[in-house]
C-alpha cells in the first residue's frame, strides 16, 4: 500500500513505461475464470509450476478491506481492482483464482508458509520489501520479488472542511495521524515523526488493523488526518456519507508500483505471469478493468518485474 517520488523523471516511472501517475484464512473462489483453459491460455498454461498447472488453481492471498482495490461486496464476494485483474489473470493462464482472505500485516507470512501462491493486495512494490529488510536495513526474512501492474501515490485523508487546516506532512507536526500498520504509509510517518521532533512539535501516528479504522479516527475527530494509497483515499472521499465525510488534501506524493508478490525462489510463476499480465494489457482487457473503477491513470504499458525503488 505505495513508494517512490512523484517527479516526471523518477526511475519507477521509466521503468515502468505508464502514463502519469494521478486470525483465519478465508478461501473465496472467483467466478469467471477457466479452469480447463482455452486455446488462447494454453501456451501460457504449459509454463505454469507443476503445482499450479495440476491442481488448475491460482491462491491469491489478499486483504479484501481496501476499496477498491480489494473488498467485498454486500454479498461478501470479493470486488476491486486486484480482484479483477487477478481473474483475468487467471484467464490468461486457464486457472481458476481463489482468495485467500488474510489480514495485509500476515501476508507475507502466508506467502512464506505457502498458505498461497501470490499476493496481490495493493502491495507497494519498493526494495526494502524486496531485500526483506526492516525501514533501518536490519535482515528479517527472505525478500520478496513483484511484477508490478499499476502506479499510484499516497494522499491525505481529512474531515469534510479540514477543520484543522492540514495541507501537508509539516501539518500534521504536533497533531495525530491515523494510519493502517504494515504500510508504506507506516514508514512515511516514521520519516516525518523525525521531522516533527526536530521541530519540538511531536507527531502522534495511530497505527490500526484496517484503513476504514483510521478513517473512523479522522472522522470522530480523534486524528486530524489519514494517510493511505491515492485510490483508497479518493474511494473514501468518494463514498463517505456520499461524498460529506472527508476529502483530500495536498499533492500526491511516493509515486510507487502496486506489483504482484512472490517467493523469490518461484521464478517460473513469475515469469509466466509476467507474460499473462502483457496478455492482459494488449487484449485492452487491462484498460477496461481500470476504467471501471476510475484508475486509468495509474495504468502500466507493460509488466515490469522488481520495477520500485
Amino acid at each position: 500500500m505505495s513508494l517512490a517520488t512523484h517527479s516526471s523523471d523518477s526511475p519507477a516511472r521509466q521503468r515502468l513505461a505508464i502514463a502519469a501517475a494521478a486470525g483465519s484464512l478465508l478461501l473465496l473462489t472467483a467466478c469467471g475464470s477457466s479452469s480447463s483453459g482455452g486455446s488462447a491460455s494454453a501456451d501460457l498454461h504449459g509454463q505454469l509450476p507443476d503445482p499450479v498447472r495440476s491442481s488448475g488453481v491460482l491462491r491469491v492471498g489478499t486483504d479484501l478491506k481496501y476499496a477498491p482495490i480489494g473488498f467485498k461486496t454486500a454479498e461478501g464476494k470479493p470486488d476491486g481492482l486486484d480482484v479483477d485483474l487477478a481473474n483475468a489473470l487467471g484467464q490468461a493462464l486457464g486457472v481458476r483464482v481463489q482468495f485467500a482472505e488474510t489480514p495485509f500485516e500476515r501476508l507475507f507470512l502466508g506467502l512464506q508458509a505457502h498458505e498461497f501462491d501470490v499476493v496481490m493486495s495493493g502491495m507497494t512494490d519498493n526494495l526494502q520489501r524486496r531485500d526483506g529488510t526492516d525501514a533501518k536495513g536490519m535482515k528479517m526474512n527472505s525478500g520478496v520479488d513483484f511484477v508490478d501492474y499499476f502506479v499510484t501515490g499516497t494522499s491525505i485523508v481529512v474531515a469534510k472542511g479540514n477543520p484543522q487546516k492540514v495541507g501537508t506532512l509539516d501539518d500534521l507536526c504536533g497533531r495525530t495521524v491515523a494510519l493502517q500498520r504494515g504500510t508504506v504509509q507506516a514508514v512515511l510517518a516514521e520519516r516525518q515523526a523525525a521531522v516533527c521532533d526536530k521541530a519540538h512539535k511531536k507527531l502522534t501516528v495511530q497505527q490500526t488493523d484496517t484503513d476504514d479504522q483510521a478513517l473512523a479516527l479522522v472522522a470522530q475527530g480523534k486524528a486530524a488526518a489519514d494517510l493511505s494509497d491515492t485510490p483508497a483515499a479518493a474511494y473514501a472521499a468518494q463514498q463517505g456519507r456520499g461524498g460529506a465525510q472527508f476529502q483530500l488534501v495536498g499533492e500526491q506524493m511516493q509515486a510507487g508500483p502496486y506489483g504482484i508478490v512472490l517467493s523469490k525462489e518461484d521464478t517460473e510463476l513469475r515469469d509466466v505471469l509476467v507474460k499473462a499480465l502483457d496478455r492482459v494489457i494488449r487484449s485492452g482487457e487491462y484498460d477496461k478493468i481500470l476504467a471501471k473503477w476510475g484508475l486509468s491513470s495509474g495504468a502500466a504499458q507493460n509488466a515490469v518485474v522488481n520495477g520500485g525503488f
